[in-house]
């Protein structure tokens, strides 16, 4: 069989697995024979299982109800795709909101693309494919990346590749989920926006976190004003011990500083050891956040 390169970068072939079910793998459709993997066939409903593996943790009623009147009015226009669990049964890959409002729309089967696959190759083609082609909201973007990571052992460069965006957006999104549980509420249900919730998480310490988050709500700040708070909430931070060179830098310095914490959301701080000479420290707190300054660094 001749693979296709698909979007996790692999074969078909490398996904398949040979389970014995009555799925053939034949390139061409014979009438009356068992329904054939990567073809189109309309399977009842009630054979199909919903997707363990589903990023998205909740569906919006009116939206699926409005998707349901299209499905009445117009069809499926995109097929599901499923994996063969056994005979004559299925599981969703991709596709649970069509499922959901064909069900809705009182629809007997819908029309689907066969795979078979293992766990492993079903959650990572799930995952890519969700992110790609669903309007996930920011927290399930970043949990569905931290997923490909942990659990399909990709590292950040290989999940840029999967899902087609830049490194630097994949570890945006997964540092989100280290806000505090109140904050990434807010995000997921667009309360907060992705741009005020990378100026919070720039702030290391979850108390001022949480501090600016309150500032946000109760002022209606806006992105570059809650940029402005992170950065005096982590100079407020690092006062507490301040190292006297750096306190008594000259004013072109401490605006290097300044400018270099505010591009690397990190805290930079200059030391001078003479009049022209001296170092910068750039801290980092983890790998993840080490190869987030290097992005910007464009290292």
């Amino acid at each position: 069989m001749t693979t296709k390169k698909n979007v996790l970068g692999r074969g078909l072939s490398a996904l398949l697995e040979d389970i014995n079910t009555d799925i053939t793998l034949k390139n061409e459709t014979v009438p009356g024979s068992a329904p054939v993997a990567g073809s189109i066939t309309a399977i009842a409903l009630e054979k199909i299982d919903a997707n363990p593996f589903q990023p998205r943790s909740s569906f919006e009623e009116q939206a699926l109800n409005e998707l349901a009147d299209s499905i009445r009015e117009q069809g499926i226009i995109q097929p599901i795709t499923v994996r063969k669990l056994g005979y004559d049964k299925y599981q969703i890959i991709s596709g649970e909101r069509r499922f959901r409002a064909s069900r809705i729309a009182g629809l007997q089967s819908i029309p689907a693309y066969i795979r078979i696959a293992n766990d492993q190759a079903m959650l990572e083609m799930s995952l890519v494919e969700n992110i790609q082609r669903e309007n996930l909201n920011a927290i399930e973007i970043g949990i569905s990346y931290k997923r490909l990571v942990d659990e399909c052992s990709l590292s950040q460069d290989d999940v840029s590749k999967r899902v087609g965006k830049e490194r630097s957006t994949v570890t945006n999104y997964m540092r989100l989920l280290k806000l505090p549980p109140e904050i990434q509420v807010a995000v997921r249900d667009n309360i907060l926006t992705m741009g005020h919730a990378r100026a919070i998480v720039s702030v290391d310490d979850p108390v001022q976190q949480l501090a600016i988050f309150h500032e946000i709500m109760s002022k209606q700040m806006s992105v570059r004003e809650t940029e402005s708070a992170a950065r005096k909430s982590s100079g407020r931070k690092t006062k507490k011990n301040p190292d006297a060179t750096t306190a008594n830098l000259p004013f072109e310095f401490r605006k290097i500083q300044n400018v270099l914490t505010s591009q690397l959301e990190s805290k930079v701080e200059i030391k001078l050891s003479g009049k022209n000479n001296g170092k910068i420290i750039i801290p980092f707190d983890s790998t993840d956040d080490l190869n987030r300054i290097l992005e910007k660094l464009n290292y």
